[in-house]
């Protein structure tokens, strides 16, 4: 073999060489760092551009694609300690030219956190309106997503800012009375009943803990790497202290059933979608739901726990879009009578 050419095998050896090893490495050491890189990777995979929006002092950071159209735009209030990237999946499977914005909520990720700050369930819809305000976006009515606690505050912005949505889609939302109880709510028990409270199930600490949390909200079981949930851990760990303040707030009497104080008052044309086999939020909140909300559509997910927009992204993408067309069609025929 002639020496330049084994020169070139070297040299494009190397020049491989580094990213694999790169990654080995921050898959190894950094995984929390990987993770990060991941996110951004996908958002920007998917057209989401990353802007921030100040209320007076107050700082909210979210995502967005596309510009509002002739259709509605869609905002995404995530659940209790997640973020805005946690829609990525369900983002993947909506059209390109749907104007989505996805929100931090109070005190998650970008968003401001304040230990002055009212993170009651009506405090943060409070605050979602500010964001609302501030991108104008309710210049239209705009369609309101929100799942497990972003459901809870979806729920309470549609009951008191009826004049800023035209409809509404809640995915296992919290904030209902169950007539069973959850596995979730089970062990929340037991730890009060122990004087343990302090290891909520939802605040893991240790990567097995994490991995139980995942086995708790996911009725798919994913086969995660030990790095991976090691990972997973060293970014909430930082927040974990946050997430027990907030925890207790949004489970305190004034926060734990707002979805259901204020579900009569819902107007807007709304969609409830619950995975049957949830262990955190019983799906028997869905007929509560529908009894009470005059235009309700129930969806219940078969094997699907309550991580509804992770177990079955490509489901909930497809079902929001069928709800929208269905009532863009009744307007329609309405114009037309």
């Amino acid at each position: 073999m002639d020496l330049d050419v084994l020169n070139m095998f070297v040299i494009a050896g190397g020049t491989l060489a580094i990213p694999i090893l790169a990654f080995v490495a921050s898959f190894l050491l950094w995984p929390s760092a990987l993770i990060r890189i991941y996110y951004w990777y996908w958002r920007r995979a998917l057209g989401m551009q990353v802007r921030y929006a100040n209320y007076d002092d107050y700082q909210f950071c979210y995502s967005y694609r596309g510009r509002p159209g002739y259709r509605p735009s869609i905002l995404m209030l995530h659940g209790f300690s997640a973020h805005k990237d946690m829609w990525l999946s369900i983002v993947k499977f909506l059209p390109k030219n749907l104007h989505l914005v996805c929100v931090d909520m109070p005190g998650h990720e970008g968003t401001t956190r304040s230990d002055l700050d009212d993170y009651s369930i009506s405090g943060q819809a409070k605050r979602i309106h500010q964001f609302v305000e501030c991108i104008k976006l309710n210049r239209r009515p705009f369609h309101l997503v929100g799942t497990s606690m972003g459901g809870n505050v979806a729920g309470v912005y549609a009951a008191q800012y009826p004049e800023d949505i035209c409809s509404l889609t809640l995915i296992c939302p919290a904030g209902l009375p169950s007539t069973t109880d959850s596995k979730f709510i089970k062990q929340l028990r037991e730890l009060q009943e122990s004087k343990r409270i302090d290891r909520i199930p939802l605040i893991p600490s240790t990567p097995e803990e994490m991995a139980d949390m995942l086995k708790l909200c996911s009725y798919v079981r994913f086969k995660v790497p030990q790095q991976i949930l090691q990972g997973l851990v060293d970014v909430r760990i930082p927040h974990n202290e946050f997430y027990r303040k907030l925890f207790l707030e949004i489970v305190d009497e004034k926060s734990r059933h707002s979805l259901h104080e204020n579900m009569s008052k819902i107007k807007a044309p709304t969609q409830v979608i619950w995975g049957k086999q949830d262990q955190v939020l019983d799906v028997s909140g869905a007929s509560v739901l529908a009894s009470a909300i005059p235009d309700c559509h129930v969806y219940i997910l078969e094997n699907c726990g309550h991580s509804v927009v992770v177990e079955r992204p490509r489901k909930t993408a497809n079902l929001i879009l069928e709800f929208l067309a269905l009532l863009h069609s009744i307007d329609n025929n309405k114009k037309q009578a």
